[in-house]
């Protein structure tokens, strides 16, 4: 290595070298969290579906902020698995839902935990391209425009005692263009109609419930045909159902002691609530006081009673529902402790990675190649054998007797001239000659090497004299 490259700059600091390290290693983090999380970066609140993470008029995202404001723990679950969970769980079911899935989650749940069911309501579209531009401006991401109104025709296929007829009012004229089920694939189709008439819509009507009274936020109502054995709660003002209960006096059996050391909770009917009209719990709606106070009153009626603190709002009826990551489990507890450590130890080997542990071994000189040093290491074995130490001292002296006279800019290498040399160059140190005489006469390795050092320490300080000027 020469003064040149010696003297010359590092690329990075030590400081550089430990951001750009530290951010590398951020970034990798951040990119496991994302891939183990559940988060959705494609938009889960633009595709006009009516879920707890929506923020167009038919979703439920005001209503998950109304619960969470309450007090109550809110979970937004795109696992199936959560279907389970012992709080309570909202289900939004789509128009072509599928009534025997929905009616085995309710049947599940018997007794695990109370649920609640919110029918869906509007037909809801994206804003279209063609709208003016200061229209369009005032939207924000996740805003929908509404359709019609529609009942769906899947509740008819619950299991016995949760069925229901879904109706609407007023009856509407045949739209224009309809949406029905083709009978073949079961998906929904569209039909014209060209004897539609439009008619003009009825004011809204009026709503009670609860202990609450109010007025709907739109002329159309879905309501509900219930059984016997369901409990009406909340009616518009001609008696029609907007959201009855089933097994809601199950849970006004006080529980014992000797039934609650036995556990014999988890083997009572928990109660269901359906809610036949959206609009009392969308953000369509919650822009009443009184309707957002009519959506907490049944979720409380849900959980007061059984002292439940969770709310899990399910996505995988919209549509975004989502298997288990494997690298979720790194960052949930029990695995969460050990994916902590390991972090800690990275942390630790890349600390210790910017300490020394020491001097440099050499000051400087080249690096010796590899197929020199294993030369090196061969002779030095082959001496070591035959123990011939006294042999080493003549021709290193001669070696170092060179070395110097050529950073001395001498031409003959006598041990006298590189005195005198020495003599002008260094005057304090001792003469090279005394130096090589030591070095010769020495018989021990012990010997031997303080009196090879000495001579090197003549050239190191030659070198480092020439490296100043």
């Amino acid at each position: 290595m020469t003064a040149a490259a010696a003297s010359r700059p590092a690329a990075f600091s030590k400081l550089g070298a430990f951001m750009l390290v530290a951010g590398g290693a951020a970034l990798f983090l951040a990119m496991l969290w994302l891939i183990g999380s559940d988060a959705d970066f494609a938009g889960e609140r633009g595709r006009g579906q009516a879920h707890a993470s929506s923020n167009g008029l038919n979703g439920y995202t005001g209503l998950a902020r109304l619960v969470e404001a309450e007090g109550y723990t809110v979970q937004r679950s795109r696992n199936a698995a959560d279907l389970e969970t012992y709080g309570l769980l909202v289900i939004t079911p789509d128009f072509f839902g599928d009534g025997k899935e929905v009616g085995k989650i309710i049947s599940k749940r018997r007794f695990r935990g109370p649920t609640l069911v919110i029918m869906p309501k509007w037909w809801t579209a994206l804003p279209p391209a063609n709208l003016p531009a200061d229209i369009k401006a005032r939207f924000k991401e996740g805003w929908v425009t509404l359709g019609p109104a529609q009942p769906s025709e899947w509740p008819e296929v619950l299991p016995t005692g949760y069925q229901f007829k879904h109706r609407i009012f007023p009856e509407p004229p045949r739209p224009a263009v309809e949406f029905v089920k083709d009978p073949k694939t079961g998906k929904p189709v569209q039909r014209r109609n060209p004897k539609a008439k439009p008619a003009p819509p009825p004011p809204p009507g009026q709503w009670s419930g609860m202990g609450l009274t109010g007025v709907m936020p739109a002329s159309s109502t879905l309501y509900a045909l219930p059984s016997k054995d369901q409990e009406a709660l909340i009616t518009d003002d001609k008696g029609r159902v907007l959201a009855f209960g089933v097994g809601l006096d199950a849970q006004d059996e006080p529980v014992t002691e000797e039934e609650e050391e036995a556990d014999i909770y988890n083997e009572r009917v928990h109660p269901v609530i359906v809610l036949a009209d959206s609009d009392l719990a969308n953000n369509y709606g919650l822009s009443d006081p009184k309707r957002a106070a009519a959506a907490m009153a049944l979720v409380k009626a849900l959980t007061e009673a059984d002292d439940i603190d969770t709310v899990v709002f399910d996505l995988t009826l919209a549509g975004f529902g989502a298997s288990e990551n494997p690298l979720t489990l790194a960052f949930r507890p029990p695995f969460l402790a050990a994916t902590l450590s390991l972090i800690i130890a990275l942390l630790i080997v890349g600390w210790r990675a910017f300490r020394r542990f020491g001097p440099a071994a050499a000051a400087g000189g080249p690096e010796i190649a590899f197929g020199k040093r294993q030369l090196i290491a061969n002779g030095a074995s082959l001496i070591l054998r035959a123990r011939r130490f006294r042999l080493l001292g003549k021709p290193y002296a001669a070696l170092a007797a060179r070395r110097l006279a050529d950073r001395l800019g001498m031409s003959r290498h006598d041990g006298e001239a590189i005195d005198a040399a020495l003599s002008r160059r260094l005057p304090a140190e001792e003469p090279f000659t005394r130096r090589a005489a030591r070095l010769e006469a020495a018989e021990r390795p012990a010997d031997i090497l303080a009196a090879a050092q000495s001579l090197d320490e003549l050239a190191s300080k030659l070198q480092q004299g020439q490296s100043t000027r």
